[in-house]
């Protein structure tokens, strides 16, 4: 028993060594307002759709002829380290008023009530200031034409992604954003702002939870 007990405790130690780095703390039930920057997560949506449309709650965004391209997955209060969740109160919800302000920004309405659940109670502003605030970071980002102008599938490296990114983007660079991947297709862009949304920062954590694969597929839309 000694000797299976020591076995499994190595075993536990070497799967927490070798746990991915893109694993992040979630401190669920943080302090409003309390956090260090922002990061703005635009979802690819054919690559999305190639991978998660079949799931009901993604029929408004994955239909045929939604022709969408980068779309708002969300605005994420983050920390250096981690980052907090469902600051609540519980059942909080916006109201119609505030749900205009993310009109044209998400997919789907339910993901920006669920964004607004999950990130927006933690960035300390009302529902309407957090998706006004969710429209200014996107406005403030230019979609490479490679993306905005893309017909057929192509294959990239996470690299030339980031690269496409900083060359339409002053002031962004490589170590303040990260591409996501599953599967060896693109899921999204992830892009770190300042707290008050006017230049981008660095964010090493971000950074370094990128896509590893060599090449990435590129969706088209479908």
């Amino acid at each position: 028993m000694a000797r299976l007990s020591a076995w499994l405790g190595a075993v536990l130690i070497a799967g927490l060594c070798t746990a991915p780095a893109s694993a992040q703390r979630v401190e669920r039930g943080g302090e409003p307002g309390v956090f260090d920057f922002y990061v703005l997560a635009l979802s690819w949506s054919p690559g999305f759709c190639a991978l998660d449309g079949d799931r009901d709650r993604n029929r408004e965004q994955c239909a045929e002829g939604a022709d969408l391209r980068f779309v708002v997955h969300g605005l994420w209060p983050q920390n250096e380290r981690g980052y907090p969740s469902d600051c609540g109160p519980a059942g909080r919800s916006p109201s119609r008023i505030a749900m205009e302000q993310a009109a044209g920004l998400f997919p789907s309405e339910g993901l920006a009530r669920h964004q607004w659940r999950k990130h927006g109670t933690c960035s300390g502003s009302s529902p309407s200031d957090y998706f006004a605030d969710v429209r200014r970071a996107r406005d403030r980002v230019t979609i490479p034409p490679q993306f905005a102008k893309a017909e057929r599938d192509q294959d990239w490296t996470a690299l030339d992604i980031e690269r496409a990114f900083v060359a339409a983007n002053p002031g962004l660079r490589g170590d303040m954003m990260s591409v996501a991947c599953r599967r060896e297709v693109l899921q999204e862009v992830r892009i770190c702002f300042s707290r008050d949304l006017r230049s981008f920062r660095t964010c090493p954590e971000i950074d370094r939870s990128g896509c590893r694969a060599r090449e990435i597929t590129v969706k088209a839309p479908r």
